[in-house]
């Protein structure tokens, strides 16, 4: 879908303002980044919505994902359809939980996100948090099957470390690529020039923040840190 050599780098911007965001893309861009995420940290939904669409409006061509902090794909659905039908569209919606209970033979709560999904009218990639960072924690022994699970039910299986800014185990990250099989697997949180390696076989879209920010900085992209990380990134491209 990206055309890209590599895994997929989108470096993720805790938003404050436009002009903050604007800043931010303009240095994802000129590292040759395929997109980006906004994620609202500091604020509600409600104040965060017309910043994304003075942002799609500055930046048109641009691929575009968001996360709701905390809200859920089924929730989400619906604002991103209407946000669509007002010519803002989002590329992608990045679930923190997925709401995949691998210790249930029904995934009830998975099923009908995607029929929220399937019914608003909105057709953008669906990231899904599993075994994700300030939710439910799983079993190391059940992360194979909490990825096989859930790779039905959203576009992109995505996983992270322990918390923001931690470095996922190398172990888990391989059992959830064991469990999707071919399917999409993303990684949010600890992703870093100096470790990208260890994960770049293994994964095929990184989300990136604190990772690539200057240092003590938690809105703002170094360019050369990014610039490194993108140069890895490509370079298991060409060796593949």
């Amino acid at each position: 879908m990206f055309e890209c050599r590599g895994p997929v780098v989108t470096p993720v911007i805790h938003v404050l303002d436009r002009e903050q965001v604007l800043r931010n893309i303009r240095v994802a861009v000129r590292s040759g980044v395929p997109g980006v995420f906004l994620i609202n940290h500091d604020f509600p939904v409600g104040d965060f919505i017309p910043i994304i669409t003075d942002v799609r409006k500055s930046t048109p061509n641009l691929w575009i994902g968001v996360n709701f902090l905390a809200m859920p794909g089924r929730d989400a659905f619906p604002i991103l359809s209407r946000l669509c039908a007002n010519d803002c569209s989002i590329d992608a919606y990045w679930a923190d939980d997925a709401r995949i209970d691998e210790r249930l033979e029904h995934q009830a709560e998975a099923k009908a996100a995607r029929r929220v999904y399937s019914a608003c009218g909105w057709n953008g990639l669906y990231f899904g948090g599993v075994a994700f960072k300030k939710q439910r924690e799983v079993r190391r022994e059940d992360f194979k099957g909490a990825a096989r699970t859930a790779a039905p039910y959203m576009d992109v299986v995505t996983t992270s470390g322990a918390a923001t800014g931690h470095a996922a185990d190398v172990s888990k990250v391989s059992d959830f690529r064991k469990g999707v099989g071919d399917r999409p697997l993303a990684l949010a949180s600890g992703v870093t020039p100096e470790n990208v390696s260890d994960y770049a076989t293994l994964i095929d879209c990184f989300l990136v923040a604190t990772g690539i920010n200057y240092a003590g900085d938690f809105y703002n992209i170094d360019p050369g840190r990014l610039d490194e990380l993108m140069a890895i990134a490509c370079r298991y491209g060409e060796e593949s």
